[in-house]
């Protein structure tokens, strides 16, 4: 009877045992993932998903002149697309062109063929031996004039129609090649020249050269903020080049009388010393001009000059002066201490007309 007892009593001590182990490891497998790497044999992968704060900026635009640098101008007829970052933890800011680019859904952008030559002179293609670059417009053409250095400086006229390719760049199909006013089929067999050395386009981004047919990419080889779309049209419209993104061609005539803006809608954007997260700014032309100036290096400088009110949802409303009506001299727009200090001194005159 007592051996009885002792093996029940052990029967039933393992038994506890059993059930204590079973216990301890069931609330380690409740603790882990469904699917573990260890279990699986795969990496986890962790993602930075976008927050409101690093979403993209909504933009519009209107007959906006957007001076990219001091020598370049991009004239956009109409834009809507979104202003992205291009630096992850980096917020885009008007005082950092290279911190965003242009994403446009639709939209209509001209640039002068003669700014384009003057950049394109300034440094653009600093290892081409073509040089002093001169771009014109004739008729539906672009003509291209310089002074080719090879074994010795020649004269050099390109004449070519432009086409938009499906990767979005701007072909230029050279249709007349002439040398020292010379058509070029009578000097190939002495000067052996083609299309190629005009550029050397290995050493210049942007370019590239096959046949008879010049590509440039605008993203990389004109001067920032940086321009991406679907290009569904370009052509010369003299004396510029014209560039049209999706279906912009009906928006434009429906918003013909509409006034020169720049609107900007969500995401997180840094201007000076400020910045904005949700963002709603509205800046709007003071004049009647053709185009809204904005000049992305003096933007501060028309901010100054404009005057700003705040919108009942906490948005901005900026009304900009272009950038020629400046004044030349720079006046104290600061609120002085000893305004400060005596209630009884009127306000500053310009901040009553505003």
């Amino acid at each position: 009877m007592r051996a009885r007892l002792a093996i029940l009593a052990s029967v039933c001590g393992l038994l506890l045992v059993l059930l204590l182990v079973w216990y301890v490891r069931s609330k380690r497998v409740l603790g882990q993932p469904a699917a573990s790497a260890i279990s699986t044999g795969v990496s986890s992968v962790v993602t930075n998903p976008t927050t409101p704060d690093s979403a993209p900026t909504a933009v519009y635009a209107h007959n906006l002149m957007l001076r990219k640098g001091p020598d370049f101008r991009i004239y956009v007829r109409w834009l809507r697309g979104n202003l992205v970052r291009t630096r992850q933890n980096v917020n885009p800011t008007f005082d950092d062109p290279e911190s965003f680019r242009l994403d446009v859904k639709t939209g209509v952008i001209r640039a002068n063929i003669g700014d384009i030559g003057n950049f394109l002179n300034s440094g653009a293609v600093a290892n081409s031996p073509l040089r002093d670059i001169t771009l014109l417009a004739e008729d539906d053409h672009i003509k291209l004039k310089g002074t080719l250095h090879k074994l010795i400086s020649m004269p050099v006229e390109l004449l070519g129609s432009v086409n938009a390719t499906p990767d979005n760049r701007i072909q230029v199909k050279v249709t007349k090649l002439s040398v020292l006013k010379v058509p070029l089929k009578g000097l190939l067999g002495g000067l052996n020249i083609s299309v190629s050395d005009l550029f050397h386009p290995k050493g210049i981004p942007g370019i590239e050269v096959s046949g008879n047919d010049i590509f440039f990419d605008t993203l990389k080889l004109l001067p920032p903020p940086h321009i991406h779309g679907q290009l569904t049209k370009v052509r010369v419209v003299s004396p510029d080049i014209e560039e049209v993104y999706g279906n912009a061609e009906e928006a434009v005539a429906r918003i013909e009388q509409w006034r020169n803006f720049l609107r900007l809608n969500d995401g997180t954007i840094d201007f000076g010393k400020l910045t904005m997260h949700h963002v709603d700014i509205t800046m709007v032309d003071l004049s009647n001009d053709a185009w809204f100036d904005l000049d992305l290096n003096n933007y501060q400088t028309q901010l100054v000059n404009g005057y700003t009110r705040m919108t009942p949802e906490a948005g901005l409303q900026i009304f900009m002066p272009d950038l020629d009506t400046l004044p030349k001299t720079k006046g104290n727009q600061n609120v002085s201490m000893e305004w400060l200090k005596h209630r009884d001194l009127p306000p500053p005159p310009d901040i009553m007309s505003k």
